[in-house]
């Protein structure tokens, strides 16, 4: 078994899921028909939407299993939307984790991320995710007056939507042609939401739109019509709404940490085109048959099919994209060290190499038992996502497993993350909910809990081969965004690098 709990050299696709533990189906008509010759933009959009505080938290009336209990054939109409296709899902316990042919989508039961690169149109799916929210899993909605509206749409508690400066933006479509109309756009939609730039305007930078939780857009008490819904409709959907949620509001222990590289280093980036992937599988046949003590034995193929010179022969999986070339590839670049089922024995991972190059993963992570023995019900992810070209390279790294959890720093996971592509530049974003950490006067503000105390800043300071040029805080109502910034050491790209989009 490779370090994430998939074997390293998969040829049968049908896992059997057992109680509690993650499994994979693959969407093979689809993952049979993708080329990346023209992928260019890298940089993904990424869209966060919240429906209830928890999991445990989910509104009177919803589906058991909120967003979980849609069936997954219902998003596909909102996935065409974005131009985007379902390759594989894994199936968790907390969260659902789709491999998507432009980047990823992950469904908790009362949250939903999709996040999708090059020239897709991920907020045009935007108004058909709040209605499935709304018509499939049972979430109230307060803008038109009967569900039998087609205008009906679930209200969010929060929305994000985040991405980095486009390296190609004059390519992009619909309301992604400039964060300016992707502003307008959201603005329409929604009540009670602001925009910010984050970084330098002529450089590297980073743009968030967040809507804000709201007492006063209360619903009224005496509903005319089922699951509480308003009889007056809306010209916008309200956000943030205080609804009479279920179960147990637990202390928001959200942490997202995302990071965006360039610039890749060439040698690093060869992992990620198909040929090289295939090498690298035909280099462990022969060391996996030489092993067993038979030159000639094919590890991979029950057909022991050999060439002219009698030594064995790669299987078509290995030498063609798929999911069999992807987990070859999340072995031999270390990406199944990051989280290892030496820590996390539960853990999935579900990668896919593209042809002629570039590559995909996600990862489900269950959370591992405290000190106390306790388990949280908290679904954890990452995902990876890679555009190797040199004249775009580029790779995104996203989880929101808690540093806390796995002992070890945040600095740790990005300098893991980042030997993995040696980057000459990435930006580092981390979003950490306030909840039970947040300090009041007079508390220690270097609680070891926290990722941006004077402590954990200081190590953050000091990424191994890199230097930090930019650090911005932002202290929101709920949370605490910092970004960061970094260059490598020795890296010469300097003035002359392609910024794309600026301000």
């Amino acid at each position: 078994m490779s370090g994430l709990g998939v074997p390293a050299i998969p040829t049968n696709y049908t896992f059997s899921p057992s109680e509690g533990t993650p499994y994979l189906t693959i969407n093979h008509d689809v993952a049979a028909d993708l080329d990346s010759t023209n992928a260019f933009e890298g940089p993904e959009k990424l869209l966060e939407v919240w429906f209830a505080p928890s999991a445990k938290a989910l509104p009177a009336g919803v589906k058991e299993g909120g967003l979980k209990a849609v069936n997954p054939d219902s998003w596909t109409p909102m996935l065409d939307l974005v131009h985007c296709k379902v390759l594989s899902i894994i199936n968790s316990e907390n969260v659902d984790a789709y491999l998507l042919s432009e980047s990823s989508m992950f469904v908790f039961p009362h949250k939903i991320i999709l996040k999708t690169c090059g020239t897709t149109t991920l907020l045009l799916g935007l108004d058909l995710m709040l209605r499935i929210a709304a018509a499939e899993a049972g979430f109230p909605f307060h803008n038109v007056a009967s569900l039998e509206d087609p205008k009906a749409a679930a209200t969010p508690l929060r929305v994000f939507y985040s991405r980095k400066n486009f390296l190609f933006p004059q390519r992009q479509r619909g309301p992604h042609k400039s964060w300016r109309d992707e502003v307008t756009f959201l603005n329409s939609m929604f009540e009670n939401g602001s925009a910010y730039m984050v970084g330098k305007m002529n450089g590297d930078h980073w743009y968030l739109y967040i809507t804000s939780p709201s007492s006063s857009l209360t619903p009224p008490r005496t509903p005319t019509s089922s699951r509480g819904v308003s009889p007056s409709r809306r010209s916008k959907i309200p956000t943030g709404i205080v609804a009479p949620f279920g179960g147990v509001i637990e202390d928001n222990e959200d942490e997202t940490l995302e990071i965006l590289m360039t610039d890749l280093d060439p040698e690093n980036a060869k992992k990620f085109y198909l040929d090289e992937a295939a090498a690298i599988a035909k280099e462990k046949l022969f060391a996996k048959s030489e092993a067993n003590g038979d030159a000639s034995f094919d590890v991979f193929s029950s057909s022991g099919d050999c060439d002219a010179d009698g030594q064995a022969v790669l299987p078509e999986a290995l030498t063609t994209e798929g999911h069999a070339l992807g987990s070859v590839v999340s072995e031999a670049c270390g990406l199944s060290a990051v989280y290892p089922t030496s820590t996390y024995p539960d853990a999935r991972v579900d990668a896919y190499q593209f042809s002629p190059c570039g590559f995909s993963a996600n990862g489900v992570v269950p959370a591992v038992a405290g000190a106390d023995g306790t388990v949280s019900k908290a679904g954890h992810y990452f995902t990876v996502h890679v555009t190797p070209e040199p004249q775009c390279s580029f790779a995104s790294f996203e989880t929101n497993v808690p540093a806390r959890q796995n002992g070890r720093q945040t600095a740790e996971v990005i300098e893991q993350v980042v030997n993995i592509f040696r980057p000459g530049r990435f930006s580092v974003t981390l979003f950490e909910a306030k909840g039970a950490l947040a300090t009041t006067p007079g508390e220690d503000a270097d609680d070891t809990r926290r990722n941006w105390g004077a402590a954990a800043k200081q190590r953050m300071e000091r990424i191994n081969g890199y230097r930090r040029v930019d650090r911005i805080v932002h202290d929101f109502e709920d949370y605490d965004l910092v970004f960061r910034y970094y260059e490598r050491e020795d890296w010469v790209g300097g003035g002359g690098t392609r910024m794309g989009e600026e301000f």
